[in-house]
């Protein structure tokens, strides 16, 4: 397998693979013919890459092939434009192009540059959205008396003898850590960051951005039990005839009869639960009857202990687990709030005028960079933004 992709996001993140889908010529058909004989192992994820380049980015009826090659050209053009501001190594450069790829594409016209050093005009201020780089800190993991800390996003592994590593994301590297027996620990992940967890009994976690988690090192009790005091989890939970899985909130508690599903307790959301496979059910603290959930189903909790249901995309609540939110006429009020939680920002909405009218729709790839997501976002919602000394400024594109 090439060391260079595993994903069918690494394709999107791959500048010959975007010349290929949008300039193509007999060159890089060989090119890439070859490497999917070379490579049949990840066929599937190209397939995946270029159906989602279709359905999502390329309107064949759309695009001309002078439409292609401006597009293509467009890109490159603000690429270097921004390249002139900022140095980036090849791997922002790529991950810029596809984020500029597809804001570009979905819109078809209309592209903007925009200014990243002048500061808003009195007359852009009246509609205007603020926002602030937070500064981060670091993942804990409290395990009895131990504190252990990490500046980048960890994925933490427990056996089933309930001894502990963790795995660090950025590069991939190992190391063993003491874990209390019979205490229950706590993986805490600011705003900005990411985690994962992997339980003794095989379930996974995924951890979203300002989530607070408790669970123990080993399952002995009757019921398998996890706390999520704040935030979103994404959870994989292994088969256990015997032990129930139950995730614990302040609010209500979700008991899972196999399954995959997203779990949501912001503070400035609707708590929710979306369900991808299997069936949970769902009991408010407040002790009244368990409801069943479905696939494709979320259930949003109301103040009176009461679940409100309905059918969802469950992709545009679950994607960030995968490295990209999914939008469709989503307020940007929403947008920039999932963002912000990303990235660690904060966005003041007080000046706004018209800003939260604007909706957003389509595909944004979390890039390392901002500046690579302001961009998108700002296509996707026909805005423009300026970032000046650690602030974001949204304007209304007229």
């Amino acid at each position: 397998m090439s060391d260079f992709y595993s994903h069918y996001t690494d394709f999107l993140k791959d500048e010959k693979f975007l010349r290929w889908q949008l300039l193509p010529d007999e060159t890089l058909d060989e090119y890439w013919k070859n490497f999917i004989r070379e490579n049949p192992e990840l066929n599937k994820e190209i397939q995946h890459a270029i159906a989602d380049l279709k359905t999502t980015v390329l309107n064949k009826n759309i695009l001309s092939d002078s439409d292609r090659l401006e597009l293509f050209n467009r890109i490159q053009s603000t690429i270097q434009e921004k390249g002139k501001r900022k140095k980036t190594n090849i791997r922002h450069i790529l991950q810029y192009s596809v984020a500029a790829c597809a804001a570009i594409a979905l819109l078809i016209i209309g592209l903007n540059y925009f200014n990243f050093g002048e500061k808003p005009s009195k007359a852009d201020n009246q509609e205007l959205i603020v926002g602030n780089l937070l500064q981060s800190e670091d993942i804990q993991l409290i395990s009895g008396e131990k504190k252990h800390e990490y500046q980048n996003d960890i994925e933490v592994k427990i056996d089933e003898k309930g001894k502990a590593k963790v795995v660090h994301t950025k590069n991939n590297r190992q190391e063993q850590i003491e874990i209390a027996d019979a205490a229950f620990n706590k993986l805490i992940v600011p705003y900005g960051k990411r985690s994962q967890l992997n339980l003794s009994d095989g379930t996974h976690v995924w951890l979203n951005s300002g989530s607070v988690l408790e669970f123990p090192t080993q399952f002995t009790g009757k019921n398998r039990e996890i706390r999520l005091l704040s935030g979103e989890i994404y959870l994989e939970v292994a088969p256990d005839k015997n032990k129930s899985f139950i995730v614990h909130t302040s609010d209500f508690n979700v008991k899972v009869y196999g399954t995959k599903f997203n779990v949501s307790t912001y503070n400035d959301s609707p708590k929710s639960i979306v369900l991808v496979e299997g069936s949970v059910g769902l009991q408010s603290t407040v002790g009244a009857t368990e409801i069943k959930l479905f696939p494709n189903e979320q259930a949003i909790y109301s103040e009176n202990g009461a679940f409100i249901k309905r059918v969802v995309d469950v992709d545009q609540f679950v994607s960030w687990k995968n490295g990209y939110l999914s939008f469709d006429k989503t307020p940007m009020t929403e947008v920039l709030k999932q963002i912000g939680r990303y990235y660690n920002l904060s966005f003041n909405f007080d000046q706004d005028v018209n800003l939260q009218k604007r909706t957003c729709s389509g595909k944004i790839y979390l890039s390392d960079d901002i500046d690579n997501v302001m961009t998108t976002i700002a296509l996707l919602s026909s805005t423009r933004y300026i970032k000046q000394n650690g602030q974001i400024y949204i304007l209304n594109e007229k």
